[in-house]
C-alpha cells in the first residue's frame, strides 16, 4: 500500500515491533526444577506454567478473527480499520509465545516478547475504534453532534493513543528486561502511567460518543431513521452498538491492567492465569470478533452520500409536482 494511503495509526504497530524486539536482551538459561514450586520460583515472571490448551484456544481464536477482518478488508474495503486487524496478528504472535513459556517458564527473554505482544497490541484496536467514530458521524451527516469535528476527533485520540502507547513500550520495556528490583519497579510505574492515560483517554473517547448517540437520537430523528428501509444487520445503528461493545470490551481489559500494575508483578491479579483470560485477552477477543459480521466497510460504503441522495429525492419530487402542474 502506498505510504500516503496507509492509517495513521499503522505505524505505531510497526514501531512496537521495533521496540519489542529491541526489548529483548537475552534469553536466561533455565534454573533446576522449574515445574517445581513455579508459584515460588524467583525467577519464573508468571508465578505459574501457562496452560497449553488455554493458549491453544486463544490463538486459534484470534487468528481466526485476523484472517476473517484481513478478508473482509479484501471484500469490502475500509483499510483504516487494517491497524485493529494487525493487531489482532500481533496479539495472536504474542499468546502463542506463551507456549514457548509452557516449555520454558523460567525465559525471560520469551516472557519479554509475549508481555509486550500481549499488552501494546491493543493499542492498535484502540486507534481503529478512535477512526471509526469520525467515520459513523460522517455517514449519518451529524459531524456538529460531536464536541469537535471528526477529523479532529481521530487526530487528537490516535495522537494520544501512539503517545501512551510509546510510554507503555518504554515502561515495559525497562521493567520486564530489569535485573534488579529497583529497575523493574521504575519501568512498571512509567507503564503504569502510559496505561491510566490511555484509560482515561478511551474513557473521555466513550463518554463523547454516548454523548453523540444521544444528541443524534434526540434532534436528529432523519438521521437516527436512516437505514430503515433495511434489514436490522445492515443498518448504521448495528455498527453503533458493535462500535460500543468494543469500546466496553477494551475499557474492562484496560481497568484490569491498571488495577493490575497498581498491585505490582506479584499482585493476585498479575499471578492468576485465569484472571489473564477473564479480564485481559477474552474482553478484547470480544472487543474485535463483533466486527466481523457487521464490518464497517460493508456498512459504510465511500458511494454513500446521504445528503446528496436527499437531494435527489427532492429533485425528483419537484420534476413530479411540475408536471402534475402542467
Amino acid at each position: 500500500m502506498h505510504m500516503a494511503r496507509m492509517h495513521p495509526a499503522l505505524p505505531l504497530v510497526l514501531l512496537g515491533l521495533v521496540l519489542q524486539t529491541a526489548a529483548i536482551i537475552k534469553f536466561d538459561i533455565p534454573r533446576p526444577d522449574p515445574f517445581l514450586d513455579p508459584r515460588n520460583d524467583p525467577y519464573n515472571p508468571l508465578k505459574y506454567i501457562a496452560s497449553n490448551t488455554l493458549t491453544g484456544i486463544s490463538v486459534a481464536l484470534v487468528l481466526i478473527v485476523a484472517v476473517l477482518q484481513t478478508w473482509c478488508i479484501k471484500r469490502w474495503g475500509a483499510r483504516w480499520m487494517s491497524a485493529m486487524t494487525i493487531g489482532a496478528y500481533c496479539f495472536a504472535i504474542g499468546l502463542a509465545f506463551r507456549f514457548g513459556l509452557a516449555i520454558h517458564p523460567q525465559s525471560k527473554g520469551i516472557y519479554i516478547v509475549e508481555y509486550l505482544f500481549v499488552v501494546l497490541s491493543p493499542c492498535a484496536f484502540i486507534a481503529a475504534d478512535y477512526v471509526l467514530l469520525g467515520r459513523v458521524a460522517r455517514h449519518v451527516q451529524a459531524d456538529r453532534h460531536l464536541l469537535v469535528s471528526p477529523r479532529k476527533i481521530t487526530l487528537v485520540f490516535v495522537s494520544s493513543d501512539i503517545t501512551t502507547f510509546l510510554i507503555q513500550a518504554i515502561g515495559g520495556s525497562i521493567s520486564v528486561s530489569a535485573n534488579d528490583y529497583d529497575r523493574a519497579l521504575a519501568g512498571s510505574r512509567v507503564f503504569l502511567a502510559g496505561l491510566t492515560a490511555q484509560l482515561l483517554s478511551f474513557s473521555t473517547f466513550t463518554c463523547i460518543y454516548i454523548r453523540f448517540l444521544h444528541r443524534v437520537r434526540k434532534y436528529e430523528p432523519k438521521a437516527w431513521a436512516m437505514d430503515q428501509d433495511k434489514k436490522w444487520y445492515e443498518s448504521w445503528k448495528s455498527l453503533a452498538v458493535v462500535l460500543f461493545i468494543s469500546c466496553m470490551g477494551i475499557m474492562v481489559r484496560s481497568i484490569f491492567r491498571v488495577i493490575e500494575l497498581s498491585e505490582g508483578f506479584q499482585g493476585p491479579l498479575t499471578t492468576s492465569e485465569a484472571l489473564f483470560y477473564a479480564l485481559d485477552t477474552l474482553p478484547l477477543f470480544v472487543a474485535i470478533v463483533v466486527y466481523v459480521p457487521f464490518w464497517p466497510g460493508r456498512l459504510i460504503r465511500p458511494q454513500e452520500n446521504p445528503a446528496q441522495n436527499d437531494a435527489v429525492i427532492d429533485s425528483e419530487k419537484v420534476s413530479q409536482d411540475e408536471k402534475a402542474t402542467a
